[in-house]
């Protein structure tokens, strides 16, 4: 089958945009001054190492909780979680994380654990 040769159409040329002429500004002419830095001295540094100093009162940390009071937080979590934790006077259940918590520490005060006094009182 011999090809043909098909023509295109032509379609219409567009306009161009209308050139916008542009106005000459006036460049700004004003010259910076230089500014020169100091230039410093830098200490060489020697071959021996620094040594820290320990304080005289510092000693180990303490805890502030101690493990009981952390098993306590963890068991009340842990109800919390399941939908068991229950709170002291109205029995609602607990969904709040921080609530699941003060039930824990207080749980812990009572029966004598190791844990901070309440910011309140």
């Amino acid at each position: 089958m011999p090809r043909t040769a098909t023509t295109r159409k032509k379609t219409p040329t567009r306009k161009k945009a209308a050139v916008r002429k542009t106005t000459t500004r006036k460049k700004a002419t004003t010259t910076r001054k230089k500014t020169t830095r100091k230039k410093t001295t830098r200490k060489k540094a020697t071959g021996r190492k620094k040594t820290t100093h320990k304080k005289a009162g510092a000693r180990k940390k303490t805890r502030k909780y101690s493990p009981r009071s952390g098993s306590k937080v963890e068991r009340a979590m842990d109800e919390m979680k399941h939908g068991k934790l229950t709170s002291g006077r109205s029995g609602k259940k607990v969904t709040s994380r921080k609530q699941a918590i003060a039930i824990g520490l207080s749980e812990a005060r009572r029966e004598g654990a190791k844990v901070p006094k309440k910011k309140g009182s």
